[in-house]
């Protein structure tokens, strides 16, 4: 944090790297999780339902309670420790406070939201198949603007970026 408070990310080359080279790799999962995403269901409501509550058609079974539970397991972890590391990048940007509460916390909310979706289509009703796909779509939408925006700020760095108290 030292680096960015004191000005010297707009010339330290090696944490330039670090935050290129962590938000290209970011990029990577950012990808993948779409395809993974499209590759399992799509973006209509019958697509979520017949995934989650299986379809005697497409000989898809419903998921199981300990399937949800070992995703949910894994993602509540690593997408803690990824939004934690791409939305702590966003303090250090030249914007309004404001903007950097909403840019921390929607991909925190949608993730939740995506997460939780899953167990409420599976368990409570089909119709939830809807936040299933808002909340995925919101949260793949704030994860590339918290990445274009960490690249932004390392390219356009300044001894300003750290804000207090503005906004």
């Amino acid at each position: 944090m030292r680096f960015v408070v004191t000005g010297e990310w707009s010339r330290n080359r090696l944490l330039q790297t670090i935050v290129v080279l962590y938000v290209l790799y970011v990029a990577g999962l950012w990808v993948t999780n779409f395809l993974l995403y499209f590759h399992k269901m799509g973006l209509s409501y019958t697509s979520v339902v017949e995934y989650y509550l299986g379809s005697e058609a497409r000989f898809l079974q419903p998921r199981s309670y300990q399937g949800l539970l070992e995703i949910s397991h894994f993602h509540f972890f690593a997408m803690g420790m990824l939004l934690l590391v791409l939305t702590h990048l966003i303090l250090f940007v030249p914007l309004r406070n404001g903007t950097k509460v909403w840019l921390i916390a929607l991909p925190f909310v949608s993730a939740l939201l995506e997460e939780g979706a899953s167990w409420l289509v599976r368990f409570a009703h089909p119709g939830f198949a809807y936040l299933k796909i808002a909340s995925f779509l919101l949260l793949q939408g704030s994860l590339l603007a918290l990445m274009v925006i960490s690249l932004w700020s390392v390219f356009a760095a300044s001894s300003r970026n750290y804000q207090s108290g503005e906004g």
